[in-house]
């Protein structure tokens, strides 16, 4: 009797198609919001059986690139976590850990509305945003970091000019490793200007994300 032949070539061709589907959409979709699923298949050279095997519509597709930002984030959120650190040099490893993730998931800002619904959003971001406000806290309480707003109100000022920045690289107004970003985020914290890049000069090059 003949031996079914092996599957696991299958799966792994079937991994590496979905792959490439999700990797296609987060680079066409930031370009072409309207993209539909057809364009979609040919631009990622699958037929279009095969991608409405892995997503039956636009809002599995989409659904999928949320989750794996959500993975994705919740790592770069434990990458980022530096308790021991000061809170200034805390924030600016947090946001510079975090950055490339939102850079490589920003077409869902603009998706977000129209395609996930407003409360998907606030989930993907929720881990970073307990971080971030845990971080704030700490910082209020070192005097590194203005005091006249509460820590969560601060936190949700400073994403909304992270998210507003990454708006900003979205329309080509702004080319950016982090860095630029992550003395913007300490110095609407309240710390002074020349600290600021200072500090996250030195938290780059530790990183490894300067030349």
């Amino acid at each position: 009797m003949t031996k079914p032949a092996p599957r696991e070539p299958m799966r792994r061709n079937s991994r590496s198609n979905r792959a490439r589907i999700l990797a296609t959409a987060r680079q066409e979709l930031g370009q072409n919001p309207d993209m539909t699923l057809e364009e979609l298949a040919r631009a990622s050279g699958v037929v279009r059986r095969t991608l409405f095997g892995h997503f039956p519509g636009r809002a599995a597709l989409l659904e999928a690139l949320a989750e794996e930002a959500a993975e994705t984030l919740r790592g770069a959120v434990a990458e980022g976590r530096r308790p021991g650190e000061q809170a200034e040099r805390a924030l600016a490893w947090f946001t510079l850990a975090l950055w490339p993730v939102g850079d490589r998931y920003r077409l869902l800002l603009a998706l977000a509305r129209q395609d996930l619904g407003v409360d998907r959003i606030p989930e993907i971001l929720a881990p970073a945003r307990a971080e971030a406000t845990a971080i704030l806290e700490r910082g209020q309480r070192e005097g590194v970091f203005q005091t006249h707003l509460p820590p969560a109100v601060l936190s949700a000022g400073l994403e909304a000019l992270i998210l507003a920045l990454l708006q900003s690289v979205n329309a080509g107004d702004l080319d950016d490793d982090g860095t630029r970003v992550a003395v913007a985020l300490l110095i609407a914290a309240g710390v002074p200007e020349q600290r600021a890049a200072t500090v996250v000069e030195e938290t780059a090059a530790a990183l490894g994300t300067t030349s």
